[in-house]
């Protein structure tokens, strides 16, 4: 909620009178004089609000989104949100797909910087599936698949029941405290961040323009066949010519 708050005081304004002396058989010299007269006006004061829930100004929310969800500002065109049991699934895809962007972001955004500059010598991000690992793609692939599978499983469940998989049914020892789902805090949670209205805002908000920054990466690729440090490093060597403009010209 942004809140501005201004007050009236009261101002100087300039008034300036001429007085020409060219018809009175004077000197004949322009002379002008200036008098400043105080205006003054009485205080006043008034508070400007953002109102959430309006993605575009004067375009209020849909009645189902009542503002109360994390980074909820009534942006739902085509009102997938308006069943509630939807509702409660998309918010967490939305915020499981926003970590995982803002992971990946960083994953093909720090090893191309760090190789470019010489620190590391590893493949760019969108040669990474090129290089040679201890087991073939397919095996990796398989692998992965399992693995993903039965974390989704698991959140599947949580969503479904929560609470009810806080419990890790192979290595007893390890559990969750009681959370709220979403956000399981623990071992998940190392640095012990409270998942306050404020915080769940931010987490969401990076995470949009994770997902958003993503699809720019490979998008840019797709174009340019460089990764986003490279396409900066040519874009400052010559600003005038390295821009969006030339490169759809010669696309």
């Amino acid at each position: 909620m942004a809140t501005v708050t201004t007050q009236a005081s009261a101002v100087y304004r300039p008034q300036i009178t001429s007085k020409s002396r060219f018809l009175t058989g004077s000197s004949g010299k322009l002379t002008r004089e200036v008098a400043f007269r105080p205006v003054t006006s009485s205080a006043s004061s008034f508070k400007v609000e953002a109102k959430k829930g309006e993605w575009l100004p004067g375009l209020p929310s849909p009645g189902y989104l009542t503002g109360s969800l994390p980074g909820d500002n009534g942006f739902d065109p085509l009102a997938l949100a308006e069943d509630p049991e939807n509702l409660r699934w998309y918010v967490q895809a939305e915020l499981v797909n926003g970590r995982w962007a803002m992971l990946g972001v960083v994953g093909m955004l720090l090893p191309e910087v760090l190789t470019s500059i010489g620190i590391i010598n590893v493949p760019k991000w969108y040669d990474a599936g090129k290089a040679e690992y201890f087991a073939s793609s397919s095996t990796l692939f398989v692998i992965e698949f399992i693995l993903f599978h039965y974390v989704e499983i698991r959140r599947w469940q949580d969503i479904k029941n929560p609470g009810s998989v806080n419990q890790d049914p192979i290595f007893k020892q390890y559990s969750l405290p009681p959370n709220e789902v979403g956000y399981p805090g623990g071992i998940f949670n190392p640095l012990n961040f409270a998942p306050t209205e404020e915080a769940k805002e931010k987490e969401l908000a990076n995470g949009r323009l994770a997902m958003l920054a993503f699809l720019g990466f490979v998008v840019q690729h797709n174009v340019t066949g460089k990764g986003p440090f490279d396409n900066l490093v040519q874009h400052l060597s010559d600003p005038w010519h390295n821009t969006i403009v030339q490169t759809l010209r010669g696309y």
